[in-house]
């Protein structure tokens, strides 16, 4: 029996797709079709797929050519599966001439003719895309513009500022059209990306949602729990999406991270404990009083959230002890007490720590290397080390084009949409906020 073996992404199998399956399995007697997983499209930079893993394996199989289906999940693998299934022939299309040739060392290498004038980029091309506007042209923004070019189905319109000095200058940089207005930007746009400093955050959303657009706001979401409810119901209401821009939440390494702990891998957690801090300008906004600046408004949002997705949002209490220069606080410590663990998180702007997290259990911890919110490693850890497990995930760029495909996504499933925050879990952010605004359990040092 002759095998050949091909492999591809196959998003939104078309009639190019069909035509490669049905030659390579023309040169043999069996076909195996490798389909590449999410997470090494990811690995490869590939942010633009559309249909998941699984879709793309039932649309391989309904072609009838393959007789065996196998995941592609690493770099190296071919020549594993080509040894492992004792394959002939190394098949795959001619856009890719010379790129296997390293394979004729255990096989015979098929460069396949590929159908012109049909490709899954031209029919993403097609496919119903997200007209997005900015909000804000500070650091974050141009950081925003930079990642939305390795996202499909989105195209940034426009973008307000009420500095119109600073708007026209960041609109001819990225290529974009200046909004006089609020107005206007809605008028070019159907979801909206809010880049402005915090205290603006609720005023801009709930005017973006009573016009009709989808949300994606930056961090910290709002600074209140109402407000926080409130635009959550108004989204609801009218089946809008509205998501927090954490790009550690929707990083592939948080998330394995998380079910990993969910399933008991280091017994049961009694401590989380995480720290983020920078050295910063004492002249930058993000120490500016007067526009809600300090390290808890500017960072509390990420080690907020391992301690949401592992103990949950029902604490006993909370205690902040805080360094405090001109009436914000340049390093503050947080201290939550659960019915059967403790949380801690360290965030400064005026202090340096390591900013590391590590996560204790009753069979063993979790550590991860700074800088943790963007990591692309991390080990789980146990008193017999011949156990330990290292675990490695791509961090592409800046992480922001993680949370752009998945709001992206969101906002084309048409109102169904599973998001990585929950309500709970973004309303409690915004509780712990309020709580050290209005200075409950603030203990200065």
């Amino acid at each position: 029996m002759k095998k050949v073996i091909t492999y591809g992404t196959f998003d939104l199998l078309h009639q190019g797709h069909i035509n490669l399956l049905r030659r390579a399995r023309e040169l043999g007697d069996w076909l195996i079709v490798g389909v590449t997983t999410d997470n090494f499209d990811l690995e490869r930079g590939k942010m633009n797929t559309c249909d998941n893993v699984m879709q793309r394996i039932e649309a391989v199989k309904a072609t009838g050519y393959a007789d065996q289906i196998i995941i592609e999940e690493y770099k190296g693998q071919k020549i594993d599966d080509i040894q492992k299934y004792g394959v002939d022939i190394f098949a795959i299309g001619s856009d890719w001439e010379g790129r296997f040739d390293y394979l004729k060392e255990y096989c015979e290498v098929v460069y396949l003719p590929r159908t012109e004038g049909i490709s899954s980029t031209l029919l993403r091309e097609e496919r119903p895309s997200v007209q997005i506007g900015i909000i804000g042209t500070g650091s974050i923004a141009r950081r925003f513009t930079d990642e939305a070019r390795y996202v499909n189905s989105l195209f940034l319109t426009a973008a307000y500022n009420p500095d119109s000095a600073q708007c026209h200058t960041f609109c001819e940089e990225r290529g974009l059209t200046p909004a006089a207005s609020l107005d206007e930007l809605f008028s070019r746009c159907t979801a909206v990306y809010i880049a402005s400093p915090h205290y603006t955050h609720y005023e801009y959303a709930r005017r973006a949602l009573e016009a009709g657009r989808h949300v994606l706001c930056e961090t910290p979401f709002v600074l209140h729990r109402k407000e926080a409810e409130q635009l959550l119901e108004t989204a609801r209401r009218r089946n809008l999406v509205l998501m927090l821009a954490h790009k550690t939440a929707y990083c592939p390494a948080f998330g394995h991270l998380v079910s990993l702990l969910k399933s008991g891998e280091i017994g049961e957690i009694v401590e989380v404990n995480a720290s983020i801090t920078t050295l910063t300008d004492e002249t930058s906004e993000k120490l500016d009083s007067t526009r809600y600046g300090g390290s808890m408004n500017e960072n509390a949002c990420f080690p907020l959230l391992p301690i949401f997705k592992l103990l949950g949002t029902q604490w006993r209490n909370i205690n902040f002890y805080s360094k405090m220069k001109n009436g914000v606080d340049m390093y503050t410590k947080a201290v939550f007490l659960y019915d059967n663990a403790v949380a801690s998180f360290q965030v400064g702007l005026g202090v340096k720590t390591e900013g590391n997290m590590v996560i204790s259990g009753t069979r063993g911890y979790v550590y991860v290397p700074a800088p943790w919110w963007k990591t692309d490693y991390f080990e789980l850890r146990f008193e017999d080390q011949n156990r330990n497990k290292k675990f490695f995930y791509p961090f592409m760029g800046e992480g922001l084009r993680y949370e752009i495909k998945e709001f992206v996504s969101c906002v084309l499933t048409e109102g169904w949409f599973f998001s990585k925050l929950t309500e709970r879990e973004l309303t409690a952010m915004s509780q712990v906020q309020e709580q050290y605004l209005e200075g409950k359990n603030v203990y200065r040092i």
